[in-house]
């Protein structure tokens, strides 16, 4: 296939850092170095192009061609979405009644510009049917980059108004009559920082601002409460809250703050209704690190439901990390996390001391609430799998706890008995226990020959949940360990799970991922010079430092769309997302936060003598890891290799986002693509 691409000279300048240039994307000598890294992996591609088509068979036999969505309730309609034979993208459906049709209201297919048989991208920002049901707001990219165009059809002549409005974020609210739009834009760095108003028939020219948040630190977003009684704007950053709350029926008032931001307390509420204006759930950390229920009279728009209104719900717990309220009339469901486990708890408004926990059956089980958008409904739609069983959805009957049965995924040719799934623990350096699942093909020999892809993420306090993939039995069909390591930095162990894995603490997301791989070693369950990693964007950060602190525990590495030109990217302010980061990185402006990330940046650390095989992609259009980062960490490891490693980098130079292509086909494609590397790379090379 040829030599790889040569490390690219640096223009003479006086920056120390010899790849600074690639910051301008729109570089020639930029545009031609990402234009050879892609004809070298074009041509590695094509030399395990029977491998590639094997798999990508393999995914397509697995998918149903035409496929409906379960469906959910909203303001007496009935809506899904589904998919139909040889297209990309979705339907977007309503019920039209017993032995009628259903009625498309948007058929994503047909917004791509030009053919859609030529291919393109599709991006669906946002879409919200207006409360009177006649109107739907939605948003459209064609490249990748997140923002978005801002439509609104008419949903019974099938036609959109002529209004469009240009370079919106996601987050949409309608206002109680549905005459008016609330939306979202950005600044210049990418930072969701402005929430504006719209009047059904005017020219965007004539949008009012709502509210604009001057604070770097913070994001906003807007929202209407499941009551429809009140639009909600929340700004936050990492560890701080604030939101502001509009009557929806007074779109055009002043915004009540619901209370105001302290460093360090964070809180999510949701409204209820009656008697007078109602009142609000707040999930808070107020008084407990690990969050509480409370709730507040709802008296905007004069005054907010301030802190010293509250009264306790659910007291906060040191093993039970509340996540989130949602209100369905006489009902509370909250959703919490335990034992690196979600659970849902269901409180009756009416009788606080009534609840009712629901729980998946094991924590190798994933337990969410589905689409639920009936306020008064007397059930609500669950949502399980696991890393080998299809999602299945339920319904709770709210009064009771009963499940009802409403649809499992269909898988062809699929069957889980073949496959199984376990919750187990590796010990970190440190002593602290760090979970992990599995999944592995029945009757699997625990004598250290099998392949294992492990995954891991481990940032933001975000879970990596047990999933299915169409993917993942091709791994297993083929002897390989799938497991799923639940590092600290993330948040299935509660907030104190997250605060162990940032700023000052990031290194232990790293040595526990080392440590769950050793311990799989150690166990049988795989060889130690038989483990591929894998992760994405932090996940991908967390792939570039075990990459450079343990290289010989990884037969290969893929970092996908990886952050990991840590210290440059967090000194440089007008990188998009930048200054919100410090609290989770750090502020290399502060010498010891910066000698800190400079010890794990991949980038700043490439490792010394033989080093794994590496697949690295990233994306020209993405705004959330530049295409800059990944490019320069490969120039770099290729300038720094005295062995011979092997180095692929993915760039996707046309349109694509943050994870990847858009489409059905195009997620195939691609998935099919990274699962060719990892089989190839984990061959026996005995």
């Amino acid at each position: 296939m040829g030599g790889p691409p040569a490390p690219p000279a640096a223009p003479a300048s006086g920056d120390p850092d010899p790849y600074a240039w690639m910051r301008d994307r729109d570089l020639p000598a930029m545009r031609d170095y990402l234009t050879a890294e892609r004809a070298y992996y074009d041509r590695w591609l094509e030399s395990v192009r029977g491998l590639r088509d094997e798999v990508a068979a393999e995914l397509a036999a697995r998918m149903i061609p035409a496929e409906e969505s379960v469906s959910w309730s909203r303001a007496g309609h009935t809506y899904f979405t589904r998919t139909v034979p040889g297209q990309e993208y979705e339907q977007f459906c309503r019920a039209a009644g017993r032995g009628r049709p259903a009625r498309v209201l948007l058929d994503e297919n047909l917004l791509l510009p030009g053919d859609p048989a030529d291919g393109g991208y599709l991006g669906l920002g946002g879409r919200e049917i207006s409360p009177d049901g006649r109107l739907l707001a939605y948003s459209v990219d064609f490249d990748g980059d997140e923002l978005y165009q801002l439509r609104i059809r008419d949903l019974a002549r099938g036609t959109d108004l002529p209004e469009r409005i240009e370079g919106t974020y996601y987050g949409l609210a309608w206002s109680a009559d549905s005459r008016s739009l609330l939306y979202v834009v950005t600044d210049a760095q990418y930072r969701p920082h402005e929430v504006w108003r719209h009047m059904l028939g005017t020219g965007p020219h004539r949008d009012a601002l709502v509210f604009r948040e001057e604070d770097q630190r913070f994001e906003l977003t807007v929202r209407a409460t499941r009551s429809g009684a009140y639009v909600l704007i929340e700004t936050e950053s990492r560890d701080s809250t604030e939101t502001l709350v509009l009557p929806a029926a007074r779109t055009d008032a002043e915004p009540a703050v619901m209370e105001r931001r302290r460093p360090g307390i964070e809180y999510r509420a949701e409204h209820a209704d009656g008697p007078g204006p109602g009142e609000f759930f707040l999930v808070t950390n107020a008084d407990a690190e690990e969050f509480r229920l409370v709730a507040a009279p709802a008296t905007v728009p004069t005054t907010g439901p301030g802190r010293a209104r509250w009264s306790e719900v659910i007291a906060g717990s040191p093993d039970t990390r509340l996540v989130s309220v949602d209100v369905f009339g006489r009902y509370l469901v909250v959703q919490q996390r335990r034992a690196a486990a979600t659970q849902l708890r269901i409180v009756d408004r009416q009788s606080i001391v009534d609840q009712r926990l629901i729980e998946a059956g094991g924590p190798h089980l994933s337990l969410a609430l589905a689409r639920n958008e009936d306020y008064h409904a007397a059930a609500v739609t669950v949502r399980t799998e696991s890393l080998v069983e299809p999602p299945s959805w339920h319904d709770v009957d709210l009064a009771t706890g009963r499940w009802r049965a409403r649809k499992r995924q269909q898988v062809p040719g699929y069957d889980p008995a073949r496959y199984a799934t376990e919750r187990v623990t590796a010990v970190a350096p440190d002593g602290t226990s760090v979970p992990v699942t599995i999944a592995y093909r029945a009757g699997l020999r625990r004598d250290g020959s099998a392949p294992c892809l492990l995954y891991g993420y481990g940032a933001y306090e975000s879970c990596e949940w047990p999933a299915f993939s169409v993917a993942t039995p091709s791994l297993l069909d083929r002897g390989f360990v799938y497991a799923v390591a639940h590092v600290r930095g993330g948040g299935e162990g509660g907030r104190s799970w997250w605060l162990d894995g940032r700023l000052g603490r990031k290194r232990n997301t790293f040595t526990d991922f080392i440590a769950v791989a050793d311990m799989l070693a150690a166990r049988g369950w795989t060889a130690p010079g038989r483990i591929v990693s894998r992760g994405l964007s932090a996940g991908g950060l967390l792939q570039g430092a075990v990459y450079s602190l343990a290289p010989r525990r990884w037969r290969a590495v893929v970092a996908e769309v990886p952050f990991v030109d840590c210290v440059t990217t967090m000194l440089d302010p007008a990188i998009p997302l930048t200054v919100n980061e410090w609290d989770e990185w750090g502020d290399p402006r502060d010498p010891a936060a910066r000698a800190y990330l400079a010890s794990y940046s991949p980038y700043d650390n490439p490792p010394a003598g033989p080093r794994p095989d590496l697949l690295v992609t990233g994306s020209l259009h993405d705004p959330r890891v530049l295409i800059h980062e990944p490019a320069k960490w490969v120039a770099r490891l290729r300038a720094t290799d005295t062995a011979g490693g092997r180095v692929l980098f993915r760039p996707e130079l046309g349109a694509g986002a943050h994870a990847g292509p858009a489409g059905r086909f195009g997620q195939l494609g691609y998935a099919a693509e990274i699962l060719a590397f990892i089989v190839d790379a984990a061959g026996d090379r005995s």
